[in-house]
């Protein structure tokens, strides 16, 4: 299983939810489905349609920039962090 780390800006929104969770998946797309599918909601946070990242969500796989399709090992870390936007 890959260790999530999660933003802190969504753990409110999800009751129990902790800021590092395990999750299955070979990609990085299928570990938030897991995750989603333990804490409903979650994956509409990060993800728009299509599916894609939200423009203002960073995704990392052991500290490399990565997208939904990324490959995920089972030792793998995956950082979701929330980018700073604005003007």
């Amino acid at each position: 299983m890959a260790a999530v780390r999660l933003p802190k800006t969504v753990l409110p929104l999800f009751d129990g939810l902790a800021p590092l969770q395990q999750a299955d998946g070979a990609t990085v797309a299928e570990a938030l489905v897991a995750l989603d599918a333990r804490h409903a909601g979650l994956l509409d946070r990060l993800c728009e349609p299509g599916p894609r990242l939200r423009r203002h969500i960073r995704v990392f796989v052991d500290q490399t920039p990565a997208e939904l399709a990324t490959p995920v090992g089972s030792d793998s870390r995956i950082d979701v962090i929330t980018a700073i936007t604005g003007g």
